[in-house]
């Protein structure tokens, strides 16, 4: 079984820390997500909501491991 979890990076941060840690569940750069998370914010608006929503129900990853 797979146990892999959502979680807020510390290093290498640029605002909470959630693009980083979604780039790393997927295995992706974090620069993809993070275009993708501003086209979602500028484009319909809720990117900013959900990123919100990210920053404080999402775990550091220090508190995960």
């Amino acid at each position: 079984m797979n146990n892999k979890r959502f979680y807020k990076l510390e290093e290498g941060k640029m605002i909470a820390g959630v693009c980083g840690g979604v780039a790393e569940y997927f295995n992706v750069d974090p620069t993809i997500i993070r275009v993708a998370w501003a086209l979602l914010a500028l484009g319909c608006g809720t990117g900013l909501i959900l990123y919100i929503i990210c920053a404080i129900v999402f775990p550091r990853k220090s508190e995960v491991i």
